[in-house]
């Protein structure tokens, strides 16, 4: 499926890594591009708070902001705050209507979050894909929960899509809207939120909620259910899905779009990936034996930094905590992914 976005075509199957802030740590456009990155995931919400969306929207939307030309998705950044809110009632309260968000706890400012203001906040960003603000829930949560989490989340989807059919009218482009599935682990509810969002009408549907339980592993029996529910001719975006196994896993139930911040977090905690005759294996560059090791990190990589540095001195660098080191990791790591992709698509 070739997805054809304002700034480019995207083959998918595709991963987007996380430039929450309108960065990924440690590297630049340049690098990216030469990684074969086909498009980026923002943060909406961070990007409302620093530097805000006049700031992007005067230096040019968030391409001209980052240098970077190709496709961009932002999140709405409901997750992050649904996590703040959940660990300290602090930071706010959900109601029906809105998010009331308090970053700095009840002694700070207060920050109102509507379905409108967050598709507003995308089309300033001139964002390719802007997902919907949505209701996310916690695997441990009861069914009330879920239950209440899918009315808001269809409550918020219709307007998310009006305000959205408002703004496209007087706009120069025409983002894709991507609405998000959630029902916890109900699938006659996720059933429900799947058919009222198809009824609505989005151009692609994410996986709402956390796709793993609460011993780490990846809830496959709801995430396949959720992916069958979800038109075959629409992007299906496994949201957070970032482990390779997991990522194979949710390839096969027909997800095709997937993001996350583990090969980058990963990289700057020096653990990188290696393709071998099974699947992958683990690298960890500052283990001793590698000090005078004149070899690439893997022989099966291309890589600007397996075509040009060796481990020895990839382990030199990360041992002085020089930056290069965690740019170099990170330039690998992004390229396993981008290679996991394209593996893929040439079996399929």
């Amino acid at each position: 499926m070739i997805l054809s976005l304002n700034h480019g075509d995207v083959q998918l199957p595709a991963f987007f890594p996380d430039a929450t802030r309108g960065v990924v740590r440690t590297i630049d456009a340049q690098d990216l591009d030469k990684c074969h990155i086909p498009g980026l995931v923002m943060n909406a919400y961070h990007l409302l708070s620093k530097p805000g969306p006049s700031t992007i929207k005067a230096l040019g939307g968030l391409h001209a902001f980052s240098g970077w030309q190709k496709p961009i998705l932002t999140d709405s950044g409901g997750f992050q705050v649904f996590s703040l809110i959940r660990e300290n009632e602090k930071f706010g309260e959900i109601r029906r209507s809105e998010i009331i968000f308090r970053p700095d706890g009840k002694k700070g400012k207060k920050v109102s979050i509507t379905p409108e203001k967050c598709i507003q906040a995308q089309f300033a960003y001139g964002s390719d894909i802007i997902m919907c603000l949505d209701y996310c829930t916690h695997p441990d949560d009861p069914p009330e929960i879920n239950r209440l989490s899918v009315d808001i989340t269809i409550d918020w989807a219709r307007r998310c899509k009006d305000e959205y059919n408002r703004l496209v009218v007087n706009s120069q482009h025409k983002p894709l809207i991507f609405g998000i599935i959630q029902g916890g682990s109900d699938l006659a509810v996720r059933k429900e939120c799947a058919e009222a969002l198809i009824e609505i009408g989005f151009d692609g549907f994410g996986f709402g909620g956390w796709p793993l339980d609460s011993s780490g592993k990846l809830t496959e029996d709801i995430l396949a259910y959720t992916a069958s529910l979800m038109p075959d001719n629409t992007p299906k975006y496994a949201m957070g899905v970032g482990r390779p196994e997991g990522i194979v896993a949710c390839l096969k139930m027909g997800y095709n779009l997937f993001d996350c911040v583990i090969p980058t977090r990963e990289a700057r905690h020096n653990r990188l990936y290696v393709f071998n005759q099974e699947f992958y294996e683990y690298f960890y560059p500052l283990d001793d034996i590698y000090r005078r090791d004149p070899r690439p990190i893997s022989d099966l990589c291309d890589c600007h930094t397996c075509q040009n540095y060796s481990r020895g001195y990839l382990r030199h660098l990360l041992a002085i905590g020089d930056s290069l080191g965690h740019r170099l990791a990170t330039i690998h790591n992004l390229r396993f992914y981008t290679m996991l992709m394209e593996r893929y698509n040439h079996i399929n």
